[in-house]
């Protein structure tokens, strides 16, 4: 069954394959029904208040809800995380629970986690969780997905890490700061999932392709 592109994704192309790019900063792989996401990092607002500082909860329950979301959506048969799904040892503590009966939920559901700098010092998450672990890059067909953003021979790279963004001006002069799907040469990255993680500046160069997640669309700003 084909499916149609969500209202609000935008399609773009890597390695000859569609992406789809979505506005809840993930990107969805129609051919291998997998969805792709990087910096997750649950827990994070978790370890924070551990530490005596005062963020928010809720950031990893909402998180999960909205990983249910977009796997119900396109009935993903995979999941994969490009690094970084925990934010530290505390983090994967304080998140057990919610993560096992998240993941009792998508018991048919494959996870992948790609290991990024956080996931190291995190360590691989439990056996309950069924998420297996592989390091980067991971090869899949032309496509190679990895945490940091690097060249791979003969592939193209999907990666995360820097948390993306451009800054943008509007007609008054007003200047503001999107995160962004960023296209090059030899690797992609995706903005971070997680909505406690920050964003960076990134300077396109002529031949990139960008796409910010403005609200509840994805939108090209440079091809």
């Amino acid at each position: 069954m084909t499916r149609q592109i969500p209202h609000g994704a935008f399609e773009t192309t890597a390695a000859g394959e569609s992406l789809w790019l979505l506005p809840e900063r993930a990107a969805y792989w129609p051919r291998e029904q997998t969805l792709l996401i990087a910096d997750a990092h649950l827990g994070k607002a978790a370890a924070f208040r551990r530490e005596g500082v005062a963020v928010p909860a809720g950031t990893t329950d909402e998180n999960l809800r909205k990983l249910s979301e977009l796997i119900d959506a396109f009935t993903a048969t995979r999941l994969v995380f490009l690094g970084d799904m925990l934010h530290n040892k505390v983090a994967r503590d304080a998140t057990a629970r919610a993560f096992t009966r998240w993941r009792e939920r998508h018991a048919a559901l494959e996870v992948t986690l790609v290991r990024g700098n956080h996931d190291k010092r995190a360590g691989d998450p439990p056996r309950e969780w069924d998420v297996e672990c592989v390091d980067e890059p991971w090869l899949l067909d032309g496509l190679a997905l990895c945490h940091m953003p690097q060249t791979v021979p003969d592939h193209y790279a999907i990666a995360g890490h820097v948390h993306p963004s451009v800054r943008l001006a509007g007609r008054g002069r007003e200047l503001v700061r999107l995160p962004c799907f960023f296209f090059g040469s030899d690797y992609a990255i995706l903005p971070a999932f997680g909505p406690f993680t920050g964003m960076a500046g990134i300077e396109p160069e002529q031949g990139d392709r960008v796409y910010v997640v403005a609200g509840s669309s994805v939108i090209a700003v440079a091809e």
